[in-house]
This record gives structure tokens, C-alpha cells and sequence, in this order.
């Protein structure tokens, strides 16, 4: 996921990105121990987007009482 969609989004849409993205990693991490992951490098990929919308969520944050 590309940094500067992520910042475009809002707070909702960050937060329900976040959301479907751990989901999405559940899921990875169930079918990875059953035996059934095809691209194991997609569970690398989605805790890298996981940290990024986190990194952004922060960032934001720490910018809300200084604006």
C-alpha cells in the first residue's frame, strides 16, 4: 500500500483499513499452520501495511495538539 493513500485517507478510513488488514492476517496465519498458504510473502506484505497505517495513525496523533 502506497504511503501517500494512506495519508489522504481519514481517521475512519484508516481505522477500518487497519482492521481488514489484521483480519487478512488472521486469515494468512490460520491457512499458513493448516497447510493451505500458497505465497507465504503475502503475510510478510500485510504486516508491512499493518506497521505503515499504524506508523500513520501515530503520526497524526502526535501532530493533532500542535495544529
Amino acid at each position: 500500500m502506497d504511503l501517500n493513500k494512506i495519508r489522504k485517507m481519514t481517521d475512519q478510513e484508516r481505522t477500518a483499513e487497519l482492521e481488514k488488514m489484521q483480519q487478512e492476517l488472521f486469515n494468512l496465519r490460520f491457512q499458513h499452520v493448516t497447510g493451505q498458504l500458497e505465497n507465504p510473502v503475502r503475510m510478510r506484505e500485510v504486516k508491512r501495511d499493518i506497521a505503515r497505517v499504524k506508523t500513520i495513525i501515530r503520526e497524526k496523533e502526535l501532530e493533532g495538539p500542535q495544529a
